[in-house]
């Protein structure tokens, strides 16, 4: 797949008449690999609207003719979901909606998500942990409750079995598979917290991502990849200390939205590069370069 580019940098769309748009497409199906190649580049050029022409296609009886349809206007589905995510990066300062960044990261690889169905699934989790939970009980009471639901029969968990797959970064696919890496998880919480009225924020330790419930009279630390294991902060010091840290103190303050969707890019910017996937690893180079402006 083609990089995705900026609306800022894309060469003016070409135009074609009727028969050359449906020449085109008959092409598309067509079984010689050069052909097909030169017919999707030929597509790509025009732009946005050579997607409007395969639409009606996706649909053919010709299987080919259809997947390749589909995966023509992926890409610019995605084209457009990268232009918003680098928007939504340029335009925002240290702090922003961090459910709102990670919705729109989530549409640059999976740009047919619907977005609004994850967040109702979000809003019904909060709904039952509300009917299972006293939140104005004891902190640890009331995340152990959390933790129940949430690891217990909601089946969350982290991913030791495969740490560096992708999808463990993308949040719908966390959602989806109930399985991701720290941040993610992490994520997950804090979107629950924030429905729940938690005084809970992101701290970003090295090497590993925690939250942290803290009130006037609590300060508890949660491992949610290690099904919300609680940490003390003596914990998360000697964590420090056994990977040769310093122990600063920016280590265990909460970690600002932007520096968050930060480390999920970063995380994911060294697995494609781990995976050799140029383009993958040039789009989320493009987001890091946007977020540590």
């Amino acid at each position: 797949m083609s990089s995705p580019i900026t609306a800022a940098t894309a060469a003016p769309p070409k135009t074609l008449s009727e028969k050359q748009r449906s020449a085109l497409i008959n092409l598309l199906a067509d079984d010689d690999p050069a052909v097909y190649h030169t017919v999707r580049e030929k597509l790509l050029s025009c732009g946005e609207q050579a997607g409007d022409w395969l639409r009606p296609h996706i649909l053919s009886n010709d299987p080919v003719l259809r997947r390749r349809a589909r995966e023509i206007i992926r890409h610019f589905d995605r084209q457009e979901a990268d232009t918003w995510f680098l928007a939504f990066c340029l335009k925002h300062g240290e702090d922003f909606d961090l459910e709102e960044g990670a919705w729109l990261l989530a549409a640059t690889a999976y740009p047919d998500i619907h977005v609004e169905a994850y967040r109702a699934l979000l809003d019904h989790f909060a709904a039952e942990i509300r009917e299972r939970v006293d939140l104005a009980g004891p902190a640890a009471r009331v995340l152990t409750g959390i933790n129940e639901y949430l690891f217990g029969e909601l089946g969350f968990r982290g991913n030791e079995e495969n740490y560096y797959d992708p999808q463990n970064s993308y949040l719908n696919r966390v959602i989806d598979r109930r399985t991701g890496n720290p941040i993610n998880l992490c994520l997950v919480y804090l979107f629950l917290a924030r429905r729940l009225q938690l005084p809970m924020t992101g701290i970003s330790l090295p090497g590993h991502f925690v939250c942290r419930y803290q009130s006037s009279a609590d300060e508890i630390f949660v491992d949610a990849f290690n099904r919300g294991r609680f940490l003390t902060k003596a914990d998360c010091i000697q964590f420090l200390l056994n990977g040769n840290h310093s122990l600063r103190e920016d280590f265990l303050s909460p970690v600002s939205t932007r520096r968050t969707l930060m480390r999920v890019c970063s995380n994911l910017h060294q697995i494609y590069m781990q995976l050799e996937e140029t383009d993958e690893t040039t789009r989320l180079q493009r987001y890091l370069v946007a977020l540590a402006r």
